[in-house]
């Protein structure tokens, strides 16, 4: 009798398990947004990326790549989204564990004095010990765990997709501060090398005033636009030394000074490669942590469903009962049961429709948010195109400015000497190229950065 109960208990289990094709989640499917136009009127076919290009290939100047290297090793913001993948990892193996049967071990010892007034004939001391194992398993019949699972791997995914948005981020940032850093640098020595100019041009106006072709206030106009000068240097060595700092941070590292080279040693890769839009699912992190995200709430909802339909549950337990502490490893001391429940939720006070409804609207948020990632992602690269054009062009028309700038100095300097120029021609000519000279460090940033931007709004940096 007691074989045939197991038996069926055994059938049943098996039948349980071949109804586990049944389950009534479904797979996430990709196809629920649209990347054409998101390069704006760019159309391309080639799917060569330079987001596929390691960081080490795009960042060639050594003490970048010095500092890049440091910043990935140290920054805190980067060892935070680590440990946020290590807390994911731990989430999605517990959600495995629910899929196996769970075990417990117990050991008890029980005493019971009854009273005479209702056991007069006995007994009226009663002992007994117990040593025995216990399992029980829900039947995952409609992929309730299952789902479950999934949506803390889609988990998973997304904590990793985060700790690559962070390393982009930082490649990105840290090689926009040093390029700042090099940009100041170079603004620094212009003016310095302007306010020497300057103090030249004051000592040939005296010179000029002593032999009467130029008057006192030739002279003190020449030295208020040196001082002009002079007085944004020590606002340059502030700049630079708060750009320090900032790269500091970044770095993981104590404010100080940082290794650098100059800006014109600073050459990145003048062919762009975008790739195609599609191109930004799987390169870029926060689109792919945005999917991810959709993938766990769409997972949930399918748990949620589960939570509508009977649950299996399979119970089992052996061991020893005896009431003599001496007999309790006694053969004659075996207990064994197997139960097996099915459980039908009829009412349970809104509780699965609220799960339910709650985690189709939070798949329907996953799913605006996904589109609006994808859609700024789209926007960024087409901005950063058409900024890298701009730098391009004023770069060219930038050489020309300051090439006349520079023989309109050297001529009105020359012509002043002979008297056929005035000294304000010389001073404005003077004030036109330091700003010129100025501009064309910005341009030369802005160039550089847009190809960092682009390097990184493509997905580039943790491959």
């Amino acid at each position: 009798m007691r074989t045939n109960s197991i038996k069926n208990i055994i059938l049943i289990a098996g039948l349980t398990a071949a109804l586990l094709s049944c389950s009534t989640s479904k797979h996430y499917q990709r196809g629920t947004v649209s990347t054409d136009g998101l390069y704006g009127k760019t159309t391309t076919i080639d799917t060569v990326t330079m987001a596929s290009q390691p960081w080490r290939e795009l960042f060639t100047e050594s003490n970048l790549q010095k500092l890049i290297q440091e910043g990935l090793d140290n920054n805190p913001d980067l060892q935070l989204a680590i440990q946020k993948v290590a807390e994911a990892e731990a989430y999605f193996s517990q959600s495995k564990a629910a899929l196996l049967p769970s075990l417990s071990a117990n050991g008890k010892g029980t005493y019971i004095r009854n009273p005479k007034s209702i056991y007069p004939d006995g007994p009226r001391e009663v002992s007994t010990y117990q040593l025995s194992a216990e399992a029980s398993w829900e039947v995952d019949l409609w992929g309730k765990l299952r789902s479950s699972k999934r949506a803390a791997y889609a988990n998973l995914l997304a904590s990793d997709a985060g700790k690559k948005a962070v390393q982009t981020r930082l490649i990105s940032s840290i090689a926009s501060a040093y390029y700042t850093l090099a940009g100041l640098d170079a603004k620094l020595a212009i003016t310095q090398q302007t306010v020497k100019n300057n103090i030249d041009l004051v000592e040939t106006l005296k010179v000029l005033q002593g032999s009467g072709r130029v008057n006192g206030a030739a002279v003190v106009q020449s030295e208020a636009v040196r001082y002009a000068a002079e007085v944004t240097i020590p606002d340059l060595q502030q700049q630079i030394r708060e750009a320090e700092n900032a790269l500091c941070l970044l770095l993981g590292r104590v404010p100080g000074t940082v290794e650098r080279g100059k800006i014109e040693e600073q050459t990145l890769s003048s062919i762009l490669k975008t790739g195609v839009p599609a191109q930004l699912l799987d390169n870029r992190p926060d689109v792919m942590q945005a999917e991810y995200a959709l993938m766990s709430a769409y997972q949930t909802t399918n748990s949620a469903r589960a939570y509508f339909y009977p649950a299996l549950t399979l119970t089992a337990s052996t061991g020893f009962v005896a009431s003599d502490l001496g007999q309790l490893l006694d053969p004659a001391s075996v207990a064994a049961n197997v139960i097996g429940g099915l459980a039908q939720p009829i009412f349970s006070k809104r509780a699965n429709i609220t799960r339910l409804k709650i985690s189709k609207a939070q798949q329907e948020e996953a799913l605006i948010s996904f589109r609006n990632t994808l859609l700024k992602a789209g926007q960024e690269v087409h901005n950063t195109l058409g900024l890298y054009e701009s730098s391009v062009q004023k770069i060219a028309l930038r050489k020309l400015q300051l090439d006349a700038l520079i023989k309109s100095v050297d001529y009105t300097k020359e012509l002043l000497t002979y008297g056929s120029a005035t000294y304000t021609e010389v001073l404005n000519a003077q004030t036109s190229l330091l700003s010129a000279q100025l501009n064309n460090v910005n341009d030369q940033l802005q160039q550089l950065n847009a190809v960092v931007t682009l390097y990184r709004a493509l997905g580039g940096g943790w491959k």
